[in-house]
């Protein structure tokens, strides 16, 4: 198996007046960044056969925009991914093919917690997941036994890796890029 692991993009601050934490969707500024960024994750990981997602707004939105990145896959809801519960989060991975690969679109701790068991690595030792950020990991006897790390990315360079990204120049050109108006040639003796 491999799993696809993916922490919702940016919400919404907790505490905001009005809004229960289970509530906060995300921001305009997360799904404009995170729809670049899936696109980067696409082109980097084969598309799931299983896309699991918390059912809280942020990560069933988030889900969604991964859904659309890969193509023709539907985000199933699975309850134990909004808890911090590990062990339902490996039930529910349990239940899938061991051949394929399973996407998880979830909440931290959890997420970091879960990538620590399977790849058996003390709690004090987790890899943090920025929103937005994803990890593969190769699972090759299944969810309950000990896993492999594939890759591990911010979602910075999953944006980077985005077949349409491009880093803007603000008028400068680009390392090694030749000018419009050709060399510039200075007069010997200058």
């Amino acid at each position: 198996m491999k799993l696809l692991l993916v922490r919702h993009a940016a919400a919404m601050p907790r505490g905001t007046p009005g809004v229960p934490d289970d509530e906060r969707p995300l921001t305009s500024e997360g799904k404009a960044e995170f729809r670049v960024a899936a696109r980067g994750l696409a082109r980097i990981a084969d598309r799931p056969d299983v896309l699991l997602t918390s059912p809280l707004p942020r990560a069933r939105v988030t889900a969604e925009i991964v859904a659309r990145a890969f193509k023709r896959i539907e985000p199933r809801i699975e309850p134990a991914v909004a808890h911090d519960s590990v062990d339902g989060i490996v039930a529910a991975l349990k239940t899938h093919p061991l051949d394929g690969t399973v996407a998880v679109v979830g909440h931290e701790p959890a997420l970091s917690a879960l990538i620590a068991r399977l790849l058996g690595v003390s709690a004090h030792g987790r890899l943090a997941f920025e929103k937005g950020g994803a990890a593969l990991v190769d699972l090759p006897d299944g969810p309950s036994a000990g896993g492999r790390l594939i890759w591990f990315l911010a979602p910075r360079i999953l944006r980077i890796l985005a077949p349409e990204a491009k880093t803007p120049t603000y008028g400068r050109r680009p390392p090694g890029a030749a000018s419009r108006a050709g060399p510039s040639r200075v007069p010997k003796g200058h």
